[in-house]
């Protein structure tokens, strides 16, 4: 699988998304957003098929990730690539359970990631943070209100004409404050969040919102739909200075999500002990679960 890649171009988008829209199972990682936002970190290309659209990571070591298009309809067992072995990476359980169908238990070894498995929520349960398993987040953003008011205001350049260049600007601070510079993995998060804001317009599907203190920014979420019925929050920045400004921020985009998103996916934890214990606390629903796939050459 060595030919016909072309790097991840904003010109792609409709292409690409053809495929996408036919995956049953859609994960964050292959949104459009976060392939051409970490298309340079990642070293990412794309190979158009018949059925498939195949990615292939270049940086900061070479492999496959999972294809996206209608994985029901594609010929598996006669892929000239599959047949001569092939792993893959951030593979959904869904299309691990297909290849092992498709191509028999014995070919297709499967290794769960637990640190890329994707975190679901109930977007109502956020929305309301009714009973006890929610009460320390309620009373935090109940605090917050009363501290600074709860002015929310929707990322559209139309109502809020100056709030990319507020969240430009608060992440620039966030970076500060996070000493971003003697970190790469937080040095490279920024550089995408700056390079997917720069580029808004031009990424159809954006959605986001923001809280503003004395018309000051202090926290911004930035996600897009999946599916019919959820959502993805990509980015959630915070001014740490704000008493309970993270609980805040999450709870009034929930409330703020068009209903018919009844989960939000707030991506994986990378393995980092503190975000996941972030993560759970807000008591999860289930998991996107992902993991790697190594599939056997063919003995034919």
């Amino acid at each position: 699988m060595n030919t016909d890649f072309v790097p991840v171009t904003l010109d792609l988008h409709d292409d690409y998304m053809q495929f996408f829209q036919k995956t049953s199972r859609r994960a964050a990682d292959y949104t459009f957003t976060n392939l051409w936002g970490w298309a340079e970190h990642y070293g990412l290309t794309l190979s158009f098929r018949k059925d498939l659209c195949w990615i292939r990571q270049s940086r900061p070591f070479s492999c496959f990730w999972a294809p996206v298009g209608n994985w029901e309809q594609a010929d598996w067992e006669n892929d000239a690539e599959l047949c001569r072995g092939l792993s893959l990476t951030r593979v959904p359980d869904e299309l691990a359970l297909l290849l092992r169908e498709r191509l028999g238990e014995e070919r297709v070894d499967f290794e769960p990631t637990r640190g890329q498995w994707e975190y679901l929520y109930s977007r109502e349960e956020l929305a309301s943070l009714s009973g006890n398993k929610f009460h320390k987040k309620k009373n935090l953003v109940n605090q917050y209100r009363k501290l600074y008011g709860m002015d929310y205001r929707t990322l559209d350049v139309k109502e809020n004409p100056g709030g990319l260049e507020d969240v430009l600007q608060l992440q620039e601070e966030w970076c500060k404050w996070r000493d971003c510079g003697n970190s790469p993995s937080l040095q490279a998060e920024s550089d995408v969040i700056f390079r997917v804001v720069g580029n808004w317009a031009r990424l159809p599907g954006l959605t986001g919102g923001a809280l503003y203190a004395e018309d000051k920014m202090v926290a911004f979420t930035i996600g897009e739909p999946l599916d019919a019925t959820s959502l993805v929050l990509h980015f959630e920045k915070v001014q740490p200075d704000y008493k309970g400004v993270y609980q805040a921020i999450n709870n009034a985009f929930a409330q703020h999500v068009p209903e018919r998103f009844t989960v939000l996916n707030r991506e994986q934890d990378m393995d980092e002990e503190g975000l996941r214990q972030a993560k759970e606390t807000y008591n999860p629903i289930g998991f996107l679960q992902k993991g790697i796939v190594r599939i056997a050459a063919s003995a034919d």
